[in-house]
């Protein structure tokens, strides 16, 4: 079977080592190169935390333990890193993080509290504020070098004879015999299947092929899809887990340095006219991280990033054939860090096998059939699945 897999993101890069280790024919397509959409902007948690559908839930659970084997079957550097996370609450969100963890304690999901002793150990050099009245720990959680992974993945699936080729798609031709796809340049390559993996481009590219995948598509100041990051270079950190408090996230990055995320900034990021290094978001940032140092006096070098995130307008998962006739097989979801080594092994095993993958059953492209975008769109921000 030969398969086209268009998006070369962390989903595409996760089913085309799958297909190719099971002895598919494989040719990845990506406009820019492997990892450098979404995948090179994400916070890059792996949890199930804020999972609140009960499918959701269980599929991003079968990520988190999905990514324990596939560790181990990757060669090269780590890329998977089980070190829990922290959550720490101050007055006005205890009983926020209260509810949160007494949830996940009904549905089995690890979460107890902490006393700031035991949470200064877990999480290494850091300072815990005097303002801090509650401190969960969740030791199932983990995080992930995205740059490291898709590069993994990849030369994996090259080991396995999977090609890679660079190229804009302009046209993709679902026909009951086989299916095309067409290169800006003309070029033009045929399969067996499409997958169609391209992150937040899904519904254009989707709608090319006549599927609708309804996603939010707006990328202008404060939408739901724009994302600030914080590269900080120094002062080099031994942090040791990911940590949520209020006003900032933190995971561990190579070499020391770290990762910074503040949520309620992202509402004043304008991508047209990113922020600067120097300007007024930095210098909200820098004051946050500034406070949980050991020694807050430290200089800071910190890089900004801004990403857009890949959000299906229902909020969840697309996973499968556009129809039953169909022979594009769509692939999207906003949580592509967690979900991309169990979402790799599902698809490829429906598209090497046809056997329905009961994970997947909820998450259909068919849902949308017949069904009025404001009908399926929901806010993100209110449900809290913007916090990855």
């Amino acid at each position: 079977m030969k398969v086209i897999i268009i998006g070369a993101g962390v989903l595409g890069v996760s089913v085309a080592r799958h297909l190719a280790v099971a002895g598919g024919d494989v040719l990845l397509l990506d406009q820019w190169g492997a990892g450098t959409g979404t995948t090179s902007t994400t916070f890059a948690w792996t949890n199930s935390s804020r999972k609140h559908d009960p499918a959701y839930h269980r599929l991003n659970l079968a990520g988190m333990e999905e990514h324990a084997r596939l560790a181990e079957q990757l060669r090269g550097a780590p890329s998977y890193f089980l070190s829990g996370a922290l959550q720490w609450a101050d007055s006005s969100s205890q009983q926020l993080l209260a509810d949160n963890v007494e949830r996940l304690q009904s549905l089995g999901y690890p979460a107890h509290w902490v006393m700031p002793e035991e949470a200064t150990r877990i999480a290494g050099g850091l300072r815990i504020p005097a303002t801090t009245t509650s401190i969960a720990h969740f030791p199932s959680e983990g995080y992930v070098l995205p740059d490291l992974l898709v590069n993994s993945l990849l030369a994996d699936a090259e080991q396995h004879r999977a090609k890679c080729v660079s190229g804009e798609v302009v046209a993709i031709d679902d026909r009951p015999d086989g299916v095309s796809v067409t290169l800006a340049g003309g070029e033009v390559f045929t399969g067996d299947r499409v997958v169609l993996a391209a992150g937040r481009w899904t519904e254009r590219l989707a709608a090319r092929a006549g599927i609708d995948v309804p996603m939010v598509t707006d990328t202008g100041r404060g939408s739901q899809t724009v994302g600030l990051l914080g590269y900080a270079r120094s002062p080099h950190l031994d942090l040791r887990c990911v940590i949520h408090s209020p006003g900032l996230n933190l995971r561990p990055a190579v070499g020391g340095h770290t990762v910074l995320q503040a949520l309620d900034l992202n509402a004043h990021v304008d991508p047209a006219d990113p922020p600067s290094a120097d300007g007024h978001l930095a210098t909200i940032l820098a004051r946050r991280f500034s406070a949980l140092l050991a020694d807050p006096s430290q200089a800071l070098e910190i890089d900004l990033r801004v990403g857009f995130r890949s959000l299906p307008a229902d909020g969840h998962t697309v996973a499968g054939y556009a129809s039953a006739q169909s022979r594009v097989y769509c692939l999207v979801s906003h949580s592509g860090i967690t979900l991309a080594p169990i979402l790799g092994r599902l698809a490829a095993t429906e598209i090497t096998t046809d056997q329905e993958q009961d994970l997947l059953r909820a998450f259909r492209p068919t849902r949308f059939i017949g069904v009025g975008r404001s009908e399926v769109e929901v806010d993100q921000r209110a449900t809290a699945l913007g916090e990855q």
